[in-house]
This record gives C-alpha cells, sequence and structure tokens, in this order.
C-alpha cells in the first residue's frame, strides 16, 4: 500500500490512541499532534479510507480504526514506535493485556492496568490452550526456587481448573490473588504451594483458578 508519511503518522496516531484509551482521537486532536489544520486532516484521513487502510462508522463518533491488514513499517521489523513503561511492544505479533500484579509473597489484591505486552508466537493458542491469554506481573519471593522471580512477567492461560503441579494464578476466599504451584490434596482441601522455604504453605478449602502459567518473561 502506497502510503505518504503523514498518512502513516495519521494511522501511528489512530492505532496508539485506541491501544491506550480504547478509542480513536477526534480530528482536531489528530491536526493538534500533526501541528496542521484540521482540513488536512480530513483529508488525510479520507484518503486512507479510499485506500482501505482505516475504516470509520459513520454513525458512531471516535471510530477510525486502522484496517487489520495493514502493517506500518515498524510492524514488519516486529518494533513498535512506543514503549510503554520500557516494555517493548511487539506489532504484528500477540499483544497481551497487563492486567496488574500477583503475590509471590503474600497474597495481595489484584488491581486493573491499562498497559499491555507483546510476545512472541511461542507462546501463541495451542492446542489444549484456550487462547485467552494474559500477563501478570510478579511481586515478591515466594516461587523463587522455580525460577520465578519479583518483577518477572508471568503469561497465563485462562482457565478455571488445573492439575496438580501446574503453576496457577489463584483467587482465595478473602478476594486476595496469588501465585502458586496448586495440588488437591487427598481430604479435598488445596494446598497452594510456595517454591521457597522462607514462606508457608496456603491451605485453603476452595479457591477460585484465575489460569494456568505458560510462560515467564525477564527484563534486564
Amino acid at each position: 500500500m502506497n502510503l505518504t508519511p503523514k498518512q502513516l503518522k495519521v494511522l501511528r496516531i489512530v492505532r496508539d490512541s485506541r491501544r491506550k484509551l480504547g478509542y480513536s482521537p477526534t480530528m482536531q486532536e489528530i491536526a493538534d499532534e500533526l501541528r496542521v489544520s484540521k482540513v488536512t486532516v480530513f483529508e488525510h484521513v479520507e484518503a486512507l479510507i479510499e485506500k482501505g487502510a482505516l475504516h470509520r462508522d459513520a454513525n458512531k463518533a471516535r471510530s477510525l480504526t486502522v484496517s487489520a491488514d495493514v502493517l506500518l513499517p515498524e510492524d514488519e521489523t516486529g518494533l513498535d514506535d512506543r514503549d510503554i513503561n520500557g516494555d517493548v511492544a511487539a506489532a504484528g505479533r500477540l499483544t497481551f493485556p497487563l492486567v496488574g500484579k500477583v503475590a509471590a509473597g503474600y497474597p495481595i489484591e489484584k488491581f486493573e492496568q491499562s498497559e499491555s505486552i507483546a510476545l512472541e508466537e511461542l507462546f501463541g493458542p495451542r492446542k489444549g490452550r484456550s487462547g485467552d491469554t494474559f500477563a501478570l506481573q510478579v511481586d515478591g519471593m515466594s516461587m523463587r526456587d522455580e525460577g520465578i522471580f519479583d518483577g518477572d512477567f508471568v503469561l497465563v492461560d485462562k482457565r478455571s481448573t488445573a492439575r496438580n503441579g501446574e503453576r496457577v494464578v489463584a483467587l482465595l476466599p478473602s478476594g486476595e490473588t496469588t501465585l502458586k504451584t496448586f495440588f488437591k490434596e487427598k481430604d479435598g482441601r488445596i494446598r497452594l504451594q510456595p517454591a521457597n522455604p522462607d514462606f508457608a504453605p496456603i491451605i485453603v478449602d476452595d479457591c477460585r483458578i484465575q489460569g494456568v502459567v505458560i510462560g515467564v518473561l525477564r527484563r534486564y
């Protein structure tokens, strides 16, 4: 697709706005960022729509979206031109929502964030997986002996069940979330086992499995 430098900038602005905010910018906001007139932006947008690079819902505000089959130059190299808190998003690859931190020490209350992590296809959907994968940042050292350290990112396959020995993200009856190894005991209770002798197992009658860890990422 033959796009001008200005048109590429418009696409990046729309793409980044939808990634960060969940909706597209207005014509005026694009104009302000490019430091051009609103009329000029309108011309660029119309040209991009005609080329099939942008889509717009005529009956809905902030509805510009970049066409799924459009690859920007940085997408083709596997790198995005933005850096979210130091985490480089690899466009053209899978991007998972970063929804908060999970305790690998003592349980902490979960929270949501609007960031995301982009990963290689290695962590994409596979046979037997739900395909719904998210990322969490580890807070604590209770899984140290399994190579999961404070500050690491774990990739989690969203599931509601787990097998003995799987590392899980579990929601406790108290409403707190923790990362531990799952074991169903003979008496029916659940043991959430840390991988660090400084931490005691968490024994509960029941808990809600939110997902099973399928990978660990560490940034140096």
